[in-house]
């Protein structure tokens, strides 16, 4: 009789047990952009806050989901370059480079900035069915996404400019939103702003270094240098790609030159190293310099030649000098890598950067 009631319990305990797993999976689908079961928490702002901050009409729509009227709301009809933000949070929710003109009167947008900054729930309020996007950091109602878009996603956001915020392309560095900066190539050449491109071992150290060197306006990480179209991570990784884990950066040659660029790449890593930068070995983490035009080729040569003939190193410099080519961005969850984890790895003295 033990042994049989044992055995019962234990039945009983495997039965809840898969009744639990099978919760926490469908808790986990909710999650999903399907639909978002956040609690609103608005960031740090009260209700009370909220309606010292906002005017009567932004918060009507990003707190009481409402809708503002069409042709009759600011940015309808902008095409001024720059990035579209969380009126809340600032989070960057949409880019003036995937706006399109619609005819609806609302701001009408392709995708988000990021997939991860906006949410979707289903909203069945007007006795319809549509599907609401609202904002992930600040629950912020922003419009609906419809099936009408422009190919090839067929998407369109319909967003009210009430629950919007609007960065034009001049103030992103200000705004500590230089990031996008790369969205926008014609506008750089009209800002007078250059690029260069690195690779110096593990992106994560070279892309915390030089955010710190003045002038530099953007980092990102990504691979480039290789023969294979969108790589990821995992396929950089395995070694078969050609690519190298890499930096773009975006800098105000007003405010620092290319050679002093060069100078502090040539600082932070081994030169004489082949495929390998600290603790990472392999083909991915090779040194090279891609060079965007005729100017930035001749500097790197002659500095790679200076620097061998200085007597620093007794082995030959291996570092490589490039063209650049296609840089494919990497994954969010590399981007402000060391920001995001202070304790992460790094190769890199960053103490040193200027």
């Amino acid at each position: 009789m033990y042994y049989w009631a044992m055995g019962k319990i234990k039945l009983l305990l495997v039965f809840l047990a898969i009744a639990a797993i099978g919760v926490y999976i469908a808790a986990s689908r909710g999650k999903g952009m399907s639909e978002n079961k956040q609690k609103p928490n608005f960031c740090e702002f009260s209700d009370d806050e909220l309606k010292q901050k906002l005017t009567p009409e932004q918060y009507r729509v990003v707190r009481e989901n409402g809708t503002e009227k069409p042709f009759e709301n600011p940015f309808w009809n902008n095409k001024h370059p720059g990035i579209y933000v969380d009126v809340v949070s600032g989070e960057p929710l949409f880019s003036s480079a995937s706006k399109f003109d619609s005819g609806t009167g609302w701001p009408s947008f392709t995708e988000p900035l990021e997939k991860e900054s906006v949410v979707s729930k289903e909203d069945a309020s007007i006795g319809m069915r549509r599907t609401e996007v609202r904002s992930r950091k600040a629950n912020s109602h922003l419009g609906h996404v419809f099936d009408d878009g422009p190919k090839p996603a067929g998407l369109r956001f319909c967003i009210n400019s009430a629950a919007l915020r609007f960065v034009p392309v001049e103030k992103l560095a200000e705004e500590k939103l230089g990031r996008y900066l790369y969205l926008f190539p014609t506008e750089l050449q009209k800002l007078g702003y250059q690029q260069a491109t690195f690779a110096g071992g593990c992106f994560w150290g070279v892309d915390a270094y030089f955010k710190k060197v003045h002038g530099v306006l953007s980092v990102r990480v990504g691979y480039t240098g290789g023969h294979v179209k969108n790589p990821d991570y995992k396929t950089v990784c395995a070694g078969k790609t050609g690519h190298a884990e890499a930096v773009n950066i975006i800098f105000d040659p007003k405010a620092v030159t290319y050679q002093h660029l060069l100078d502090q790449f040539w600082k932070i890593h081994n030169p004489v190293s082949l495929n390998k930068q600290g603790n990472d070995t392999g083909s991915q983490y090779r040194a090279a310099i891609f060079h965007h035009d005729a100017q930035q080729k001749e500097l790197a040569e002659k500095s790679k030649s200076a620097l061998q003939k200085s007597g620093r190193y007794s082995e030959p410099i291996v570092t490589a000098i490039e063209p650049a080519s296609e840089f494919y961005q990497a994954e969010e969850y590399h981007q402000d890598y060391l920001d995001k984890n202070p304790g992460g790895y790094c190769h890199i003295d960053l103490s040193t950067a200027k």
